[in-house]
């Protein structure tokens, strides 16, 4: 049993203090772990504007977002000039690389991607996961062959994308297990391994859950669980930083029920990629999150139209 850890990293702060941090628990704890970066501008600031998203505004106030991520943080984009995370903590994403993880591509710009991809066409889609792939390869001396979408937000032309920029595999969504995508009948060939358990800020502040006792209540999902392998997506600005010591309460519950923590590539090493069943994809939600998000939905039966799929 397995539960592959995916770590998403937003900012210029996440970057440079969260993702050491979290590099030193999970050696320390002999864990693997996926980090999917941003690469781009840190615009964080500009998430204001989902202020009139519903459900935005209790999840800001649950979470404690100044605390987690700093005034400085929430003000690039805005009152301050976004920092380029890229150009300004690419040593440490090195790093985490040459420490023995792996490391994949989270966005260009986060903030933009989270609030601009839904109602995008393929010009705008295209010109992110291109420059985001681009700055990767700078950084990395070699194209990303795994995606991690912002916020997990997705339309079809990022799905499409995800076929032709090289990826072997993405986590774009939320789901119950690794499947083919299909999105209004159109099949797209490149796997999704989506995040199967709640987050932690999702979880926070709700039906009498804390900081405190949060971990218990993640542990009690996965000691009942049928499932031989999950997916655990954390923040570098959350279970890198104030969080921690969830974290490590979590890895050592996990190891207690028997799971290994591991990348996602072991998960999807252990996997037939063109063999997975195909599941219908699109606009769904999650309890704890504002707004909507790509969502696994239900065995796809019928015919595909295998004319993007090729």
């Amino acid at each position: 049993m397995i539960v592959a850890l995916k770590i998403d990293v937003d900012t210029l702060r996440g970057t440079r203090e969260g993702v050491p941090k979290l590099v030193d628990l999970l050696k320390m704890h002999d864990a693997g772990a996926s980090f999917f970066f941003s690469v781009g501008p840190d615009r964080t600031g500009r998430a204001i504007r989902r202020v009139f998203r519903p459900g935005f505004m209790r999840k800001v106030q649950r979470t404690s977002v100044v605390q987690h991520y700093g005034v400085r943080t929430l003000l690039y984009g805005t009152l301050l000039p976004g920092p380029d995370i890229g150009l300004r903590a690419d040593d440490v994403m090195r790093h985490v690389r040459d420490e023995g993880f792996e490391v994949g591509l989270h966005s260009w710009d986060h903030t933009g991607w989270q609030d601009g991809v839904g109602d995008a066409d393929a010009a705008w889609t295209g010109r992110q996961m291109q420059l985001g792939c681009e700055r990767f390869t700078e950084i990395f001396k070699e194209a990303p062959l795994a995606h991690a979408a912002a916020g997990w937000q997705m339309n079809l032309h990022a799905l499409r994308l995800t076929q032709t920029l090289g990826f072997e595999y993405c986590s774009d969504g939320r789901g119950s297990h690794p499947h083919l995508p299909v999105w209004n009948a159109e099949l797209i060939r490149c796997p999704q391994l989506p995040t199967t358990l709640p987050t932690l800020d999702e979880l926070i502040g709700t039906d009498g859950i804390t900081p405190e006792n949060v971990a218990e209540r993640l542990l009690e999902q996965t000691q009942s669980s049928i499932d031989e392998a999950h997916v655990f997506t954390l923040h570098a600005e959350l279970e890198g930083m104030r969080l921690a010591s969830v974290l490590e309460r979590l890895i050592a519950g996990w190891k207690a029920q028997g799971y290994v923590l591991t990348s996602m590539r072991t998960l999807y090493e252990r996997l037939q990629p063109l063999a997975l069943p195909r599941h219908e994809v699109g606009p769904g939600s999650v309890q704890g999150r504002s707004g909507t998000l790509l969502v696994q939905g239900a065995d796809f039966l019928g015919d595909v139209d295998l004319a993007q799929a090729a």
